[in-house]
């Protein structure tokens, strides 16, 4: 997820050169799969591999999944914006998405 979401950031923030079909394939993507890992933090899932992610994502079952759920809504917009092709769309919708995924490996995350 962070590849692509990254390769959007680039195009945003003037790094690489706006590419619409590029963007809204990596929008794709990051919609696609940022779910998925939500199912490795269920009840019980605390006891398996080794993870980066904090006990509170157990302990504090309510507030991670409120993340979750702001995320999953973010990333929507961040793909409307793409399909529309248009850079500013993207640009609007890319900081909320960004600040959505960064509250939650800030208090969920271990370094």
């Amino acid at each position: 997820m962070g590849q692509h979401f990254g390769r959007i950031g680039a195009m945003v923030n003037g790094k690489i050169p706006f590419d619409a079909k590029a963007a809204q394939q990596n929008a794709d993507v990051v919609a696609s799969v940022a779910g998925l890992p939500w199912a490795g933090f269920g009840p019980g899932t605390e006891k398996g591999a080794p993870t980066k992610a904090k006990p509170g994502i157990w302990t504090e079952h309510a507030k991670f999944t409120e993340k979750w759920e702001k995320l999953q809504t973010e990333v929507a917009k961040l793909d409307a914006a793409a399909k529309t092709g248009n850079l500013d769309n993207l640009k609007a919708a890319f900081g909320p998405t960004a600040n959505a995924c960064k509250s939650c490996h800030d208090d969920y995350r271990a370094r």
